[in-house]
């Protein structure tokens, strides 16, 4: 294994350098005094941004790029190793490679806490809420998280003390290669089905991750996870528990909601309260999501009021029920949700919002994610008041599945939703202005370029 010595920067090289999470190790090394090329498709604001902290970026994926000055090449789970130019010139050159992973893994020894927040869903959102805290709190944190922040004006912010957050996907046990001090499980469920067998193989990964934790670390995980106590059991690292459902070592009531969805609830530490948290995101899956984050600020000796001050500020991340704007009095939200349980609890959400009538484009995420849970996508959709379908987009997959939007159509129309499927983007912006009403909400909802919709009826 590779092993990268941060005290001597070396030229590094990312393919998909464009990437939310390796924009953010690419900048992160760049401030170190690492030389940094990459590579994507396109351009985009992130590239730039990178451009103009020194990176030199190549807008295709060619064999050229690879030169004889770089180092090491860092590579995503993404990419296709028998037709990737790039990844097999560096072989054929004897260049060292690394996953994404392992060097992110790596990184983290450089940091006493480095905290690492896990879970199917939540990941960016939980990573965001700490990331507020920490600011509160002046502990000039290094964060690297999946969206955009204002705190940090992007996805990056490199500070000088020993904490160090970041969001740990499961996703290839990508996770297995990470060097924590701290760990957020927010929840276990199924997906990424293409890689994982089964709930029961998810469930033995997330086991793996925290056994990664030393004796001196500490889990912090959601006890209302089934079968949460085949994760804990054992552990020589200390273990905190939180709930929205059963006793734990956080807990909240007294929840209620503004006329926006934003919940006020109070906190209990083994039973006792120790204050009320205002948020201002939406639904119960975020009060969930924020007592992860509340419990470790307090093992972190940040005071209370540090802890809720932060959270209050912190207003949402980008594609997390993110507010797009107004046309003809709708209101256009846009959601990443692209698995039925983040589905469910966006609409659930939606419900706390001003609306008529809520509508939902929804662009289903990769095949195997659709045809492994084709009746729950259908069951979480049918909280909608109307449904309206693109295609599914297929991220690293191909169609062979036989697998379509149109078997998803036909279980939610059979659930009593309306539902509608069109082929194209401009079929579904027409049908929406046609339909849409003053005072109703539609949300764009999936992990795709569904967001594409919205702003174009904006006119963005």
């Amino acid at each position: 294994m590779y092993q990268i010595d941060f005290n001597k920067p070396i030229h590094i090289h990312f393919m998909g350098i464009g990437g939310i999470s390796m924009s953010g190790l690419a900048e992160i090394l760049i401030k170190e005094g690492f030389s940094i090329s990459g590579s994507d498709i396109h351009t985009s604001d992130i590239i730039k941004h990178l451009e103009d902290k020194g990176a030199k970026v190549y807008l295709s994926q060619t064999a050229d790029n690879i030169t004889d000055d770089i180092d090491l090449v860092v590579y995503t789970a993404a990419i296709n190793f028998d037709t990737n130019e790039e990844y097999k010139e560096a072989i054929r050159r004897n260049i060292p490679v690394m996953k994404r992973a392992t060097l992110l893994g790596q990184m983290m020894h450089n940091y006493q806490n480095a905290i690492a927040v896990s879970g199917t869903h939540g990941k960016t959102t939980t990573t965001s809420m700490l990331s507020y805290i920490l600011l509160a709190g002046n502990t000039d944190p290094t964060i690297s998280v999946g969206g955009i922040l204002d705190a940090i004006n992007g996805n990056i912010r490199v500070g000088h003390s020993e904490t160090f957050v970041t969001e740990a996907c499961e996703y290839t046990n990508s996770f297995l290669e990470f060097f924590p001090k701290i760990s957020i499980i927010l929840n276990i469920d199924a997906d990424h089905l293409d890689f994982f067998k089964d709930i029961d193989d998810i469930r033995h990964s997330f086991r793996r991750f925290a056994e990664l934790l030393p004796s001196d670390g500490a889990l912090i995980i959601n006890a209302d996870t089934p079968k949460y106590e085949e994760i804990i059991k054992e552990l020589p690292c200390k273990v905190i528990t939180y709930s929205l459902e059963k006793e734990a070592d956080y807990t909240a009531d007294n929840i209620t909601y503004d006329e926006f969805g934003h919940a006020s609830f109070r906190v209990l530490h083994n039973g006792c309260p120790i204050g009320t948290c205002s948020l201002k995101v939406p639904g119960i899956h975020n009060v969930s999501n924020a007592l992860a984050s509340i419990a470790c600020g307090q093992l972190l000796a940040l005071s209370d009021d540090v802890i809720f001050e932060g959270l209050k500020s912190f207003t949402g991340t980008d594609r997390r029920f993110q507010y797009k704007g107004q046309i003809g009095g709708v209101t256009i939200i846009d959601d990443y949700a692209h698995h039925p349980t983040e589905i469910e609890a966006t609409l659930h959400a939606a419900k706390n919002y001003p609306h008529k009538k809520i509508w939902c484009v929804f662009q289903p995420h990769t095949y195997t994610r659709t045809k492994a849970l084709l009746p729950e996508f259908a069951k979480a959709l049918s909280l909608a008041d109307h449904v309206v379908l693109a295609d599914i987009y297929a991220a690293r997959e191909t169609d062979n599945l036989g697998i379509s939007s149109a078997d998803l159509q036909k279980l939610i129309a059979d659930l009593g939703t309306p539902c509608e499927y069109f082929p194209t983007f401009d079929e579904i912006e027409n049908f929406l202005l046609e339909n849409c009403t003053q005072g109703d909400l539609l949300i764009t909802m999936g992990a795709g370029d569904v967001v594409n919709i919205g702003e174009q009826l904006l006119g963005k």
